[in-house]
């Protein structure tokens, strides 16, 4: 049997990469590509620093800039002292030159300020944050939320301006500037310099408003309602409907003062007055000051109280009183000292020809001459008082000169204390008068009288015994007749005779008035002022709980 030759096998080569490995390969590839394309889709990560995270959802708040989304918040923290809140976001590739030092952000809400309601359209879709794109040309990436949206965007038309003032709190964000009464601005900024301790209010000016703002231009605070009691009256202003509920402040050049060159730079800096009162007193800033001494009562005189000179305003009072007496003097020294200053511009309407040492000058040739102040009312219903100035040529150059290194302007009472004083001089008067000794005298002249009526009585009696007899009947008829007239002379004088009624009558009238006129005059006596001032004042009346 025959071997057949075994069949040889055939060898083929077998390819290294098999092509199923495409599809992973290029799944690969794709993600790759799509790496990449995100990564250089994503803008800048930034970091918002804010006070609450009200309204703020990861992944779903958005950020947007004119309603257009420019990216997401990605992250909400605490920040390490726990103190405010740190939202981080991721910004689109456009979003990236946006992001500057002065880009501002805000959370839209719903919102209900002094400026209207907005943000209303949040109810639905919710709260998002405002992007405000920036100008600068450095580039930021951490940033502070504000509390509220800005009045105006940076590259916004208009000036802007800061105001300083010792106290904050005068100016809130979006409080209205007014310019005579129409809105022309807002408030956009509130901060306080703990070096200077000044509070700085920024405001922006709309154009074309803006060319309303001059070197003199003045600013003061505007409240709804002003009123003002003073030595002058009642003064009662009310201001725009917003001005009522909100405040705000207002500006203009004051009357008769030049306005001075066009404002165009940025923050420039301006003072902020309390009142349009206080502007109209600052322009009068140069001035003499002086101390007025006072022997009577300041109870009325306020600082700001006019100084007048037969109507005519020349001062303003400034301390009252100047300063109060020491421990060893204790109140042994009457006088008041009050600080005023008279003021150039009020004095001389053209002051810009005269110089405070003319001025000086001038006051003192007055004194000499009389010049004098006194104390009056300026208002009869709050009682204000305010200094008058007159010429009195009768009174002398006081001795002093000098009061705490202060000029003294002669003073002198007047009005209400002068009467006062007059009343006190004609009761002490009254009181010294020797009213015992004249009633002891009026009694003495009665009963001498009385005794001398007596004796003429006795006499006519005598005569009548004489008359009844018959040896005296006998006489001559002239000499009865001249006896009988003796005897009605006598009857007379008598107690039934009417000029012994008359001054019986007269005398018990006297003694009567006398005897009423006792208790007065005791009473003026123990309180001489008490025929101008009523008596002891009524008790205060006690609360009773109700029922």
């Amino acid at each position: 049997m025959s071997e057949q030759p075994a069949s040889s096998a055939k060898t083929q080569a077998i390819k290294q990469v098999s092509s199923i490995w495409l599809v992973p390969i290029i799944a690969i590839g794709i993600g790759i590509w799509m790496l990449i394309q995100f990564m250089t889709s994503q803008g800048p990560e930034i970091t918002l620093k804010m006070d609450t995270a009200e309204g703020i959802e990861v992944g779903k708040t958005e950020i947007k800039a004119l309603n257009v989304k420019v990216g997401v918040v990605t992250g909400v923290t605490l920040n390490e002292d726990y103190s405010a809140i740190e939202v981080t976001a991721q910004m689109n590739k456009d979003a990236a030159r946006m992001l500057k030092d002065d880009t501002l952000f805000w959370v839209v809400k719903p919102r209900i300020g002094k400026s209207g309601v907005s943000g209303l359209e949040t109810l639905l879709s919710g709260s998002y944050i405002q992007l405000q794109p920036g100008r600068s040309e450095v580039d930021k990436r951490h940033f502070e939320v504000l509390d509220v949206p800005p009045v105006a965007p940076p590259d916004a038309k208009g000036l802007r301006l800061v105001l300083t003032h010792n106290e904050a709190g005068k100016l809130a964000v979006g409080d209205p500037v007014l310019y005579e009464g129409f809105t022309v601005g807002r408030v956009e900024q509130t901060t306080f310099d703990t070096k200077t301790k000044k509070a700085h209010y920024q405001l922006f000016i709309f154009q074309p408003y803006d060319s309303l703002i001059r070197k003199r231009t003045r600013f003061w605070l505007t409240s709804g309602v002003d009123l003002q009691m003073s030595a002058e009256g009642f003064n009662l202003k009310i201001g725009s409907i917003e001005s009522l509920i909100t405040g705000g402040v207002s500006f203009r050049v004051p009357k008769g003062r030049e306005p001075g060159e066009l404002i165009t730079k940025q923050m420039s800096k301006f003072r902020l007055y309390n009142n349009l009162k206080d502007v109209r007193e600052r322009f009068f800033d140069e001035y003499l000051e002086y101390v007025m001494l006072f022997d009577e009562s300041v109870r009325g005189l306020k600082p700001g109280a006019p100084i007048e000179y037969r109507g005519i305003r020349i001062g303003t009072v400034q301390k009252v009183p100047l300063s109060l007496p020491t421990a060893r003097e204790g109140f042994t020294n009457k006088d008041i000292p009050v600080l005023i200053r008279i003021e150039l511009g009020r004095v001389n309407t053209h002051a810009h020809h005269t110089t405070l040492a003319e001025l000086k000058e001038s006051l003192d040739k007055e004194f000499k001459n009389g010049l004098r102040a006194t104390l009056k009312t300026g208002n009869l219903l709050t009682g204000a008082l305010l200094i008058d100035t007159e010429v009195y040529p009768d009174d002398k150059m006081p001795t002093e000169s000098k009061y705490a290194n202060y000029d003294i302007f002669p003073t002198k009472a007047g009005g209400f204390a002068q009467f006062q004083k007059q009343i006190s001089s004609i009761l002490t008067k009254i009181n010294d008068l020797p009213v015992e000794d004249t009633l002891a005298t009026l009694n003495r002249t009665l009963e001498t009288s009385q005794g001398t009526l007596a004796a003429a009585e006795k006499v006519a009696n005598e005569l009548n015994k004489l008359l009844a007899k018959k040896d005296t009947q006998a006489i001559p008829t002239e000499i009865r007749e001249s006896l009988q007239q003796i005897q009605e002379t006598l009857n007379g004088y008598g107690p039934e005779a009417a000029p012994y009624q008359n001054l019986q009558q007269a005398l018990d009238q006297f003694e009567q008035v006398m005897t009423e006129l006792q208790p007065v005059l005791r009473q003026l006596n123990e309180k001489p002022n008490s025929l101008i001032f009523t008596g002891e004042k009524p008790a205060d009346p006690i609360p009773v709980r109700g029922q």
